[in-house]
């Protein structure tokens, strides 16, 4: 079984997750954006081993501290797709534009594809390429356990900005639609920001991607 907690780190109160198996304690961080102490702090209290850092995209709230926290647990870094380069290498410059500590550029040691599968103990994390908030954003989906970790492309009542860089409103939309609906309505999701909520839930009452949109 799949279990997780939620660890808010950065100022913009970024969803850091760690997934870990509760029959192996193997563990993957998702999206470990700043406040290296914290995740550690959460780390040690779950009693679980980290043999991952996974990533759903590169903006400096969910990628920034990833360089750091990877080096000092010795895992490799999985994800995004290979389209978010563009926003990786620009980690610096957009440290010094949103006031973040400096932090450092990488690359992934290992990139994802739409369909590629993700281990955590013995848990199979499907990966979903979900673009339309950033070129390579990733989506990881649980099936035994119902549960989606979707970054920055939905969120309870909105979903992800397009404004940015190579962001475009009709891909992410569809991307919602198309990818992330066939799931399942009794799928529970952890955004990057706010909330959990359920995609029956913001089927029925997401003023952007609701059924009645």
């Amino acid at each position: 079984m799949l279990e997780y907690r939620i660890i808010p780190v950065t100022p913009f109160a970024q969803n850091c997750s760690l997934l870990w198996c509760s029959d192996t304690r193997k563990a993957a961080v998702v999206d470990p954006g700043g406040d290296i102490p914290r995740i550690m702090a959460a780390i040690a209290a779950a009693g679980v081993e980290v043999d991952k850092i996974l990533l759903t995209h590169g903006h400096i709230d969910h990628a920034g501290a990833t360089a750091e926290l990877a080096r000092t647990l010795d895992v490799p870094i999985i994800g995004p797709q290979r389209e978010e380069r563009f926003w990786l290498d620009a980690l610096e410059k957009q440290s010094k534009m949103f006031g973040f500590p400096p932090v450092e550029s990488f690359e992934p040691d290992r990139w994802l594809e739409d369909g590629d599968m993700v281990e955590i103990g013995k848990n199979q994390l499907q990966v979903l390429h979900t673009p339309g908030h950033t070129p390579g954003h990733v989506v990881f989906f649980d099936a035994g356990s119902r549960l989606a970790v979707v970054g920055d492309v939905l969120f309870a009542g909105s979903i992800g900005r397009t404004d940015f860089p190579r962001g475009d409103h009709a891909t992410l939309v569809a991307a919602i639609r198309d990818k992330l609906w066939p799931l399942g309505d009794d799928v529970s999701f952890i955004p990057g920001h706010g909330p959990q909520s359920t995609f029956g839930a913001e089927r029925a009452n997401n003023p952007y991607v609701g059924d009645g949109r």
